[in-house]
């Protein structure tokens, strides 16, 4: 993906139906936003495009292959520890069947789809992601 600038990651929404695809941080405090509400996704490796890394760490959060062509780039961000690259947010639209399919890594202490506006509004989300979801929302 030529167009996209260099970044250090990339997160993606999963929309399944109404409700998107979440998991539950692990709660150490070594580690940004502990036991908070996430996304999938996560840090670029060697020279990947930003819908590999996200279909790559989807794969490594959830156990699910996705196409590299079912993730849109939706925009890109400033890094949120204010400096550094830049980071991409994706979004994505799969069926309920996917579900079935998920067998869920080693990091992170469970995962769950919930209505968007209930990611929205909790206290226990990523606040910077949730500005993002809103911000493609209000597109």
């Amino acid at each position: 993906m030529s167009d996209q600038p260099d970044f250090h990651g990339a997160k993606v929404a999963v929309f399944i139906d109404d409700d998107i695809l979440v998991y539950r941080r692990d709660d150490k405090p070594d580690i940004p936003f502990p036991n908070m509400l996430d996304l999938p996704g996560g840090g670029r490796e060697n020279n990947e495009s930003g819908a590999e890394c996200v279909a790559r760490e989807t794969f490594e959060e959830f156990g699910i292959r996705i196409a590299i062509d079912q993730f849109e780039h939706v925009q890109t961000y400033p890094n949120w520890r204010g400096a550094g690259k830049v980071a991409l947010f994706f979004v994505c639209r799969l069926s309920p069947q996917i579900l079935d399919e998920i067998v869920f890594g080693d990091e992170g202490q469970g995962w769950e789809t919930m209505p968007v506006a209930k990611f929205l509004a909790s206290d226990c989300a990523v606040p910077h992601l949730q500005m993002r979801l809103q911000d493609y929302l209000q597109r």
